[in-house]
């Protein structure tokens, strides 16, 4: 008979686990657990009891548990991974108090001989390009059907301006609006200065410094305020009422609109879109101005006035290059606005809803804005405008 003892940590040896392997008549192999089996005392005991089933293929094999006083998680996965052995040897279990043995009976050794987290199998490339395709056409179909539904809501609030919620609107183009001010600023500023400057340099050597104010008030009033503003309120303000909308469509209020017999595109996307509408040109007319201030502040420092740099712009810029801009910027808003409520209202049910939700407008909104910003281009071109 040959006996193997891990002790504890603790000074009380009572505390300690043991095992005993003995042969009896019969070829039955005997595996005497006693002690406390808890993770700090089973180590050594769980190498030598493995090492003792597998010993001898083929030889039964019982774990006495008759002298276990205490065992816990880790004693039951020991017991369990004994029981997995059957490859080498049968295995069973004896004299297991019931408390011990009802955890026990919690676990199935035979299920964890497979992977219980198996890696999906990939679909083959001409699946996935099939489902992809279908997504897409599926996206497209519902932004169609959203756009109707929109169409017809602004319709009804303007024929039936009593039904738009007015002070929602006040609160939405606030958000929108004036907290957005600053943002818009600082980018605008940066722009119109750093086109400035890198236009500057190269010119300063021909002497043309002063025809750097006809490329900033082109370039910021016909393309890059608008532009630049619609980009910033993807990110802002789409992002924004995807994550509201999309919160809403959890917390199952949407639902709880549609019970009550409310429109959620006439009670939520309409005041949003209202509200965009409104302030997203107003945006772009500070940007215009705060994006030539800066291109002015930089060539003060290559030796033009402001007063030259204003006259120099207002020279070259007629009133149908400003509307060219300021027109997009209704675009825009309708994009942004409509795309952040679509993406919002589109919200799955599960805790990364929202933030998907978001992600896809800002995404998709800065996509749609790029391409309609190349269709008004190419529109201009062929209306020479």
């Amino acid at each position: 008979m040959a006996s193997i003892t891990a002790e504890a940590t603790t000074t009380d040896s009572a505390l300690g686990a043991a095992l005993a392997v003995r042969d009896e008549t019969g070829g039955k192999r005997v595996l005497a657990l006693s002690g406390r089996l808890v993770a700090s005392t089973i180590p050594a005991v769980w190498r030598e009891a493995l090492a003792a089933v597998r010993a001898e293929p083929g030889r039964p094999v019982v774990v006495d548990a008759a002298g276990v006083t205490y065992c816990d998680g880790a004693g039951i996965a020991l017991i369990v991974d004994l029981l997995r052995q059957e490859r080498s040897a049968t295995v069973e279990v004896a004299h297991l108090d019931p408390a011990f043995q009802a955890l026990l009976d919690q676990y199935d050794p035979h299920t964890l001989e497979h992977d219980l987290d198996p890696e999906a199998v990939r679909p083959p490339v001409v699946e996935e390009i099939g489902r992809t395709t279908y997504g897409v056409f599926r996206d497209m179909r519902q932004q169609v059907e959203f756009l109707g539904q929109t169409v017809s809501a602004l319709w009804g609030a303007i024929r039936h301006p009593s039904t738009v919620r007015w002070r929602d609107v006040a609160v939405i183009c606030e958000r929108v609006g004036a907290d957005a001010l600053p943002i818009v600023a600082l980018i605008s500023f940066l722009m119109g200065s750093i086109l400035a400057f890198q236009s500057a340099v190269p010119m300063r050597q021909f002497g043309a410094e002063i025809f750097v104010a006809d490329l900033v008030g082109l370039a910021m009033l016909r393309e890059l305020a608008a532009l630049m503003t619609a980009i910033l309120l993807a990110g802002r303000t789409g992002a924004a009422f995807a994550a509201e909308i999309g919160t809403m469509r959890v917390n199952q209020e949407i639902d709880a609109l549609t019970t009550m017999g409310l429109d959620p595109v006439r009670f939520l996307v309409t005041t949003r879109v209202i509200a965009a509408v409104l302030m997203t040109p107003l945006l772009t007319l500070f940007a215009n101005l705060v994006g030539l201030l800066g291109g002015a502040v930089t060539m003060l420092s290559f030796s033009i006035p402001f007063v030259t740099f204003v006259n120099e712009v207002a020279a070259i810029v007629t009133f149908q290059d400003f509307m060219a801009g300021w027109v997009k910027s209704f675009a825009f808003a309708l994009l942004i606005a409509g795309i952040g409520c679509l993406r919002g209202l589109q919200t799955a049910a599960g805790a990364s809803a929202v933030g998907d939700s978001a992600t896809r407008a800002v995404v998709s909104g800065i996509v749609l804005i790029v391409i309609v910003d190349g269709i008004f281009a190419v529109i201009y071109f062929l209306l020479d405008i």
